[in-house]
């Protein structure tokens, strides 16, 4: 292990935002961390887009390390939601809602983008993992989802979570919600109605270990997760469409069909999520060793800056339509 491999621990540090809030009276700050610091330093720390020798592919593929740092959330993330399900009765109003979301923000980042890297992987124990944290955030259908739908049919009109030109992220969200939903239960309907079981069981638990608001904390840090998530996912493919061949079917998916960002920061907090275009073309791949893709289109910033501006859909396409290639 080298020691820059450390800096994807900075992922495991998400869950100490929204207790620092807690402890300094202000529920606003893990938003403060989120959307204004992380941005910031990307904006001074910069890029890296130098891609890896054959060598050192390898030894970032096989480096226990990096798995290490995957497991270590899940006892985080479970001990965050147990910690707010506990605290929320103490909590009135404003600071209420604001702990609730912040509680979401980093089981929103840093839980379910772990959660999709460890679905992708073939040990049994990843995707029980997988699993665990997508029930904890009431959204345990994503991964069926997720690798038999969406990486199959990304970048087309038949995926719910490719963004369309035009769109904007309001008008996304319901169609990935019900859409994704859908196209899972006609992948796998007993493994969803099987783990939608298991969500409720834990809210159930909860309810009943801490009280009723407790199971109202689950489900509100739930939402804000979920929203986060499908933002990122609006903003990896917005705009970006396979084309049709002759025979009907689509063109074969390449780099080209995936936004890409290579700010150091937020690529350390989201274990490299954002270079996605190598994510999907090759979806095996360990985490750390996804390498920049020369033609995938690049986005202007990290997911942290780009989150705040899909949320404002003329700030949106202002932005980004100018950059969207067109055929």
């Amino acid at each position: 292990m080298k020691l820059a491999d450390t800096r994807f621990l900075l992922a495991l540090t998400t869950a100490a935002a929204p207790v620092a809030g807690h402890l300094l009276g202000h529920y606003w700050y893990a938003f403060a961390v989120f959307f204004v610091l992380i941005p910031a330093l990307d904006l001074v720390l910069g890029r890296r887009s130098a891609t890896s020798d054959p060598a050192e592919l390898e030894r970032l593929s096989e480096s226990a390390f990096f798995r290490f740092v995957l497991y270590a959330w899940v006892p985080l993330q479970i001990g965050l939601i147990v910690w707010g399900s506990w605290l929320i009765s103490s909590l009135q109003g404003v600071d209420a809602i604001l702990f609730t979301l912040s509680v979401g923000l980093a089981t929103g980042s840093a839980g379910i983008t772990i959660a999709h890297e460890l679905g992708h992987k073939r040990p049994a124990l990843d995707r029980l993992l997988s699993r665990v944290l997508l029930v904890t955030v009431s959204y345990p259908h994503f991964t069926v989802e997720h690798n038999r739908g969406h990486h199959v049919r990304v970048a087309t009109p038949e995926d719910p979570a490719s963004a369309c030109y035009g769109e904007s992220f309001w008008r996304f969200l319901p169609r990935t919600l019900i859409g994704s939903f859908r196209d899972s239960l006609e992948i796998d309907r007993p493994e969803v109605l099987l783990s939608w079981a298991a969500t409720f069981a834990v809210a159930g638990a909860l309810a009943m270990a801490f009280g009723p608001l407790a199971a109202a904390f689950f489900f509100g840090q739930s939402a804000m997760a979920v929203t986060l998530l499908e933002a990122v996912n609006y903003i990896e493919h917005y705009g970006l469409e396979r084309k049709k061949l002759p025979d009907g079917r689509h063109e074969r998916q390449g780099a080209r069909h995936a936004w890409d960002a290579y700010e150091r920061l937020s690529n350390c907090f989201l274990v490299h999520l954002q270079r996605h275009a190598d994510h999907h073309l090759n979806p095996m791949r360990p985490y750390a060793a996804l390498q920049p893709q020369a033609e995938s289109p690049k986005l202007p910033a990290g997911y942290a800056g780009m989150v705040p501006i899909a949320l404002l859909p003329p700030l949106w396409f202002a932005v980004m339509n100018p950059r969207v290639p067109r055929a």
